[in-house]
């Protein structure tokens, strides 16, 4: 049983909902602004970390792919990425395997910027009974971000889509938070002789919390709100950060 977690919010609470309505993502949430994503990585892609980003873009609206090459990501990608009007850049953490390993999500163009580990990473072609997905805008589920932080990781994963869903292509987006491990689904749903048919659309991927940073990014001189210390969060393993 997960034990009482003095950072677990309401957010029915009055304070709480004008702390929200105050943060970064308030415009996009809002709907005062269409979110423009730009994908990217921190290395020249190969093969596996191409597959996912192509995933990435599949899944979330209004997104362009980059491949950066040489271009510094705080100097110049994010600064051009502001000027251009872009509200958001994810940068996709290629190992030395050549596989995703890893996300680095930056709200634009004030932050916060977020640092995932990326595991257990599956492609629609590796996924029993999949089908193909059509660009309509997909409905949100995110389940269990109960606490402070985890309801700013809930707001950014929701700010990287329109809030206006499209509900004829009947698409949900799904990220459940489970133990601190945030599973990624895709699915859409089908009326058929007075019963529901779950169809997976893929991709499907696992996040771990590793970081939160006010501003966009800065590896050197960045403020960091929240940095995994495992040795503290294993010693008491019925209490959760999100």
């Amino acid at each position: 049983m997960r034990v009482i977690d003095e950072t677990k919010v309401d957010l029915n609470d009055e304070e709480v909902k004008r702390d929200i309505e105050e943060d970064e993502m308030a415009e996009a949430m809002s709907g005062e602004t269409e979110p423009r994503v730009l994908l990217t990585s921190n290395r020249p892609p190969r093969l596996e970390t191409r597959r996912f980003l192509r995933g990435l873009r599949d899944v979330i609206p209004r997104c362009r792919t980059l491949w950066r090459g040489e271009l510094s990501l705080k100097k110049k990608l994010i600064p051009a990425c502001i000027e251009q009007g872009f509200t958001d850049i994810i940068v996709v953490n290629q190992g030395f395997n050549g596989e995703p390993e890893g996300l680095v999500m930056s709200h634009l163009p004030e932050g916060p910027t977020v640092h995932f580990k990326v595991t257990s990473v599956r492609y629609w072609r590796n996924i029993k009974n999949t089908r193909s997905s059509t660009h309509h805008f997909p409905e949100l589920i995110l389940k269990n971000f109960d606490t402070r932080l985890g309801a700013t990781i809930s707001r950014m994963l929701q700010s990287l889509f329109p809030q206006q869903p499209d509900y004829k292509g009947r698409q949900v987006v799904t990220f459940h938070n489970q133990r601190d491990f945030v599973f990624f689904r895709r699915h859409r749903y089908i009326f058929r002789n007075d019963r529901v048919v779950i169809q997976e659309l893929g991709p499907r991927f696992t996040m771990k919390l590793k970081s939160v940073q006010k501003g966009t990014f800065n590896s050197k001189m960045g403020e960091f709100v929240w940095v995994q210390r495992r040795h503290r969060m294993e010693a008491n393993r019925r209490k959760f950060q999100l």
